[in-house]
């Protein structure tokens, strides 16, 4: 009988660049789960633990932590190593009590960076899509694969702190000319600057926004460029 479903290993030579792995060390390495974050803007959960963390020595070893049900991602246990985890996550770790978010940092989508058991309930999510529901209420969509029907009324583009695990938006920050903006992407993720500007997208263009970080200013597209704050990032991204 053949086999169903999809393979749960990749060539470690084709995984992305980013991953914190040995290339040469074996031949496959875990692949991403499809879920709420893209496979190349992502990381399995169980690398997470072994190769970004250093909690476990084996995949065997984080395999084990993670089906005994001592990591959450948002808030929610997950059980399954190779389940995806990616921008603005939050993953807490009973085994060691402490919790990290995944940022860009130097040049590098992804990075954990320890914060507060007072942080570990908020995260900022961006807007990808909006729809008209029934009763004229809207549906969000986030770019963690987060859905969110509310009768607020937010422009795609927008950043939304939500609580922790039910998604509840408590607060947004509106993507405009002077906020506070982070590189998602691209050799400047990770650094912080202002919006100077907001240029319109053309046919062969998108649209793009004029940040000023350090002594420079860089036009990217919107869609390398999230919202934290106005003054200063309303959260631990750095």
């Amino acid at each position: 009988m053949g086999k169903k479903g999809g393979d749960s290993r990749v060539k470690r030579q084709m995984a992305p660049s980013f991953w914190n792995i040995k290339r040469k060390q074996s031949q496959f390495v875990l692949r991403v789960r499809p879920g709420p974050h893209p496979k190349n803007r992502s990381y399995p959960l169980g690398m997470v633990l072994r190769d970004v963390l250093g909690l476990a020595s084996t995949m065997h070893e984080a395999q084990k932590i993670v089906l005994a049900g001592k990591v959450m991602v948002d808030g929610i246990t997950r059980y399954d190593v190779n389940f995806a985890v990616g921008l603005m996550d939050v993953i807490e770790l009973a085994v060691t009590g402490q919790s990290y978010r995944l940022v860009p940092k130097g040049s590098k989508p992804l990075v954990p960076i320890a914060i507060e058991s007072s942080e570990k309930s908020v995260k900022l999510v961006k807007i990808t899509h909006k729809t008209m529901t029934k009763g004229k209420r809207l549906q969000y969509g986030f770019h963690d694969g987060k859905t969110v029907i509310s009768g607020k009324n937010f422009a795609v583009g927008d950043t939304c702190i939500i609580q922790l695990p039910d998604a509840q938006i408590t607060d947004s920050i509106k993507f405009e000319k002077n906020c506070l903006a982070l590189i998602i992407s691209g050799e400047n993720a990770g650094k912080i600057g202002k919006v100077d500007d907001l240029r319109e997208g053309l046919f062969s263009l998108p649209t793009r926004a004029l940040v000023s970080i350090e002594d420079r200013s860089v036009e990217l597209p919107v869609e390398m460029v999230m919202a934290i704050g106005s003054d200063k990032p309303v959260i631990k991204v750095s």
